[in-house]
């Protein structure tokens, strides 16, 4: 029982601070995007602009990394309150859903910036 509480308690910090760097991603993507339609570069020409930047790549990285942390924890969340899903078969789907989320997430930033 002691475990139990102490996994919950890592996983609602977990979730807490994805969701701090979820917001902040979030937002300098979308300020970026409407800076870049505002000074009229087509996706194209954006895309061409971010080919190869180490640092973007990093950045959705991170971006990945976070939604890959907080969405199975959220998702988790949800399923044990809504239905009778408990246990290690849960916490095992959403850990692969997890995985899941970081493979396609680092395939679509590497085809972006690799």
């Amino acid at each position: 029982m002691k475990f139990r509480a102490r996994a919950e308690t890592l996983l609602w910090g977990a979730q807490r601070a994805s969701a701090a760097v979820l917001g902040v991603c979030v937002l300098v993507h979308l300020v970026t995007i409407l800076y870049a339609v505002r000074g009229g570069l087509s996706g194209a020409e954006i895309l061409s602009r971010t080919r190869g930047s180490l640092g973007l790549a990093l950045f959705y990285g991170a971006f990945v990394v976070a939604v890959a942390i907080h969405a199975p924890i959220g998702l988790r969340a949800i399923l044990r309150e809504n239905t009778r899903w408990r246990g290690a078969s849960l916490d095992l789907a959403m850990a692969a859903f997890g995985a899941f989320l970081v493979w396609f997430g680092w395939r679509a930033v590497g085809g972006l910036f690799g």
